[in-house]
């Protein structure tokens, strides 16, 4: 629901009505914890700055097809089509708890294995980690995330003037307000996560216990996906 209470927010910029109250729903709704934001702090803790900017790159990318879709009208598709939006709703729920279930599986094969055997199933798991593309599987993340795809279902497009000429302009703004909250946020993380990554190195118990962690956190998004609803 819009707010309207201001008189400064009822002004139309560049066919967007209400920026304010946008920009600030922006910046909340990007700060609020979601798989997008786990992933790539995760991914620097365990593998680095540069492979936490890989991962946040998908993200920027995924978020961008998530725009482009809501402003070519797919939005309103799914909120027409409850069939449809079903079938993404589940199978983004069902990819979630995927990832989370193998985070869950490989802390347990570190955690249960004895110091020797532990050592090489946190070898095992670190080649694992190396074979897997940040950037490709952020974008598969960001996709199915359940936050983005009810932010730009519910909230995203509320604020584009459909009287407005140039809609793709109104768009193309919006989006880039979001994506620079997002990419800043993001920064945050990654260095944040750089600062963790000595201590997960040398404790080895630290690491299997952010990946159960994670992967918990995963399997509860994946929930929280599979029981939304466009209200």
């Amino acid at each position: 629901m819009r707010i309207r209470n201001a008189p400064w927010s009822n002004a139309v910029f560049f066919g967007i009505t209400d920026i304010w109250t946008y920009v600030a729903g922006a910046f909340f709704i990007i700060l609020l914890p979601g798989p997008n934001s786990l992933y790539v702090l995760s991914t620097a803790a365990q593998r680095g700055v540069r492979q936490g900017y890989r991962g946040a790159m998908g993200v920027f990318v995924g978020d961008t097809l998530l725009m482009v879709l809501a402003a070519a009208g797919v939005a309103s598709l799914l909120r027409s089509t409850p069939i449809l939006f079903n079938v993404v709703k589940y199978a983004g729920a069902a990819y979630l708890a995927w990832i989370g279930f193998q985070m869950l599986r490989s802390a347990w094969r570190s955690r249960r294995s004895p110091d020797a055997g532990g050592e090489a199933a946190e070898a095992t798991s670190d080649r694992e980690r190396a074979a897997e593309s940040p950037f490709r599987k952020a974008l598969i993340v960001s996709l199915m995330n359940p936050k983005a795809i009810l932010f730009f279902i519910s909230f995203f497009i509320q604020f584009v003037d459909p009287a407005y000429g140039t809609p793709a302009l109104s768009f193309l703004i919006l989006g880039a307000i979001c994506q620079l909250f997002s990419a800043l946020y993001l920064s945050v993380l990654i260095f944040g996560g750089t600062f963790l990554a000595g201590q997960f190195r040398s404790r080895r118990g630290l690491s299997a216990g952010l990946r159960t962690g994670v992967g918990a956190l995963f399997i509860g998004f994946g929930a929280r996906l599979a029981t939304a609803t466009l209200g």
